[in-house]
C-alpha cells in the first residue's frame, strides 16, 4: 500500500495530487511538457512490473477518483498549464484503470495519452499561450495553429473520430466484458466534466472574437518557434484512430 502511495505521488494520482497542477503553473511550457510525459514513465514502468504483487480493486478505485477529480477540479481554470495538469491528473486516471485490466490496453493508452498532450504543450509553447485570454486571440495570427488546438483538445476530450476516443474506447470494452457496469458508467460520467472545460476552451479559441486589445496589436512581434516535432504529434494526435487493430495487436 505504501509503496503504491508513493508511485500514485509521483504520477500525480488522486488524492496525493495537489502538488502538480501547482508545479506546473510554476514551470515554462517545455519543463511542463516534460513533467507531464517523461516523468511518468519510470513510476508506469514500475507500477506495469510490480501490477502482480498490487490490489486491483485498489488501482481500479485511484483510477476512478483521479478520473472524477481532475474533471471536476478543472472546471474553474483560466491558465492554460493548470487546465492540462487537470487533464492529465484525469487521462491517469484511465490510465490506472487501464492497467488493472489489460497490459497491451495500458501501452496504446500511454502512447495515446504521450502524444495529444506533446502535441498541445508544443502547440501553446510555439504561440506563447498560457492563459484563455491568449486562446481567443491566437486566431488573429496564426489560423491554422489555432483550428489545430480546436482539434487537439477535442481529441484530448475523448471524441471520436479522434485519437483520444480510441483508449477510452478499448477501456470501456474491457470494462463492459468484465461485467463492471457500474465502474465503466462512473467513468464514462466522469469524463463529461472534462469534455466540457475542454469544449469551454474550444470555445474561447475559435468561436469568440476577442476584443481589439494590446495583446493583439503586438503578439505578432513575438517570434514563433517552429518545430518539425509539432506537425507529427499533431497528425497523429488527431488521425490514429484508423490504426485501432494494428496498435491493437501489436502493443
Amino acid at each position: 500500500t505504501l509503496l503504491t502511495l508513493a508511485v500514485m505521488m509521483k504520477l500525480g494520482l488522486a488524492p496525493v495530487h495537489a502538488w502538480y497542477p501547482e508545479v506546473l503553473q510554476g514551470s515554462t511550457l517545455t519543463i511542463a511538457l516534460l513533467i507531464s510525459t517523461w516523468q511518468k514513465l519510470a513510476p508506469l514502468s514500475f507500477l506495469y512490473m510490480t501490477m502482480n504483487t498490487l490490489n486491483p480493486k485498489t488501482l481500479l478505485l485511484i483510477g476512478l477518483l483521479s478520473a472524477l477529480f481532475g474533471g471536476f477540479a478543472g472546471l474553474n481554470q483560466t491558465q492554460t498549464r493548470k487546465i492540462l495538469a487537470f487533464s492529465s491528473i484525469a487521462h491517469m486516471g484511465w490510465l490506472i484503470t487501464a492497467l488493472s485490466l489489460n497490459p497491451n490496453l495500458t501501452t496504446i493508452t500511454l502512447l495515446t495519452y504521450l502524444t495529444m498532450t506533446t502535441a498541445i504543450f508544443l502547440m501553446l509553447n510555439t504561440t506563447a499561450t498560457k492563459t484563455l485570454l491568449d486562446l481567443s486571440i491566437m486566431g488573429a495570427f496564426t489560423p491554422t495553429m489555432q483550428i489545430m488546438t480546436l482539434l487537439t483538445m477535442m481529441s484530448l476530450g475523448g471524441l471520436p473520430p479522434l485519437t483520444g476516443f480510441l483508449p477510452k474506447w478499448l477501456i470501456m470494452k474491457e470494462l463492459v466484458m468484465m461485467n463492471m457496469l457500474p465502474l465503466s458508467t462512473a467513468l464514462l460520467l466522469s469524463s463529461l466534466p472534462s469534455l466540457f472545460f475542454y469544449v469551454r476552451v474550444t470555445y474561447l479559441t475559435a468561436l469568440t472574437m476577442a476584443p481589439t486589445t494590446t495583446n493583439t496589436e503586438h503578439k505578432w512581434r513575438l517570434k514563433t518557434l517552429t518545430t518539425t516535432l509539432l506537425p507529427t504529434t499533431t497528425a497523429l494526435a488527431l488521425l490514429s484512430l484508423p490504426l485501432t487493430p494494428m496498435l491493437y495487436n501489436t502493443t
